[in-house]
Formats: structure tokens, sequence, C-alpha cells
């Protein structure tokens, strides 16, 4: 009786399946970010609310309507991030796939280097809307 070795017929298959799930990866690491926008943002209405509330108590208003700007402002970014993520892992997944394809893979850091300047934004911006929302 014959025993059949075991030959792989899609030799990329784990380099196609390793492209999958790194873009999946970034894919749930864009909608963490928009899901984060959409809660800052959101935190800006919650501050508009509590702006009226505050005005019809006669408190002062202003400082809130400017920290709600700033929630504002931050979630529609953040969401514009996690976009921006999502199309260029798209793009670079598209071009990955194509390499592989051809059996020629270059590195590319750029995305990596893309969002850890988006995080370094992120926090700055986070940390001068908190430094403005206590003076």
């Amino acid at each position: 009786m014959f025993v059949k070795e075991k030959t792989n017929e899609y030799p990329r298959a784990q380099a196609h399946m390793a492209n999958e799930r790194t873009f999946l990866a970034w894919i749930r690491t864009s909608i963490a970010i928009m899901g984060f926008g959409f809660v800052v943002e959101k935190f800006g209405l919650f501050m508009r609310k509590f702006s009226a509330i505050l005005a019809a108590a006669g408190g002062k208003p202003e400082q809130v309507t400017e920290v709600e700007t700033y929630s504002s402002h931050t979630g529609i970014f953040l969401i514009g991030i996690g976009v921006f993520i999502a199309v260029i892992e798209f793009l670079k997944y598209i071009n990955t796939e194509r390499q592989i394809k051809q059996e020629l893979y270059l590195r590319s850091i750029v995305l990596d280097l893309l969002m850890t300047a988006a995080i370094i934004v992120i926090a700055v911006l986070f940390a001068m809307h908190l430094i403005h929302s206590r003076i």
C-alpha cells in the first residue's frame, strides 16, 4: 500500500493568511480608534446638555462650552484617523497580496510610522484638553 507524502499545494498559503491576519488586526485597531472618537464626541454632547443645565441654574456655562468644543473636535479627529488607518491598511494589504503572488515581498514600515505619529498627536491633544479643562 502506498503512503502519499503530504505536499503543500499552496506554498504561499501561510503568507496569505498572515497577511490577512495583519489586515484584520489593523481593521480592529481602526474600529477601536473610531469607537473611542465616537465616545469622546458624545462626551461633548453630554457637556452641551450639562452647559444648558448649568446656565439655567445661573452657573458659568462658557467653561463647559470650551470643553465641549475640544471634545467634539478631538472626537471627529479620532474618527478621521480611524478611517485613514483603515484605508491605508487596505492599500497595504492589496500591495502585500500582489507581492506574495509575485514571490517578492518588500517590507514597509510606513503604516507603523503613521500609527505612531497618530498616537503621539492623540496624546498631545488629550494632554492639551486636560490642561485646558483644569484652568
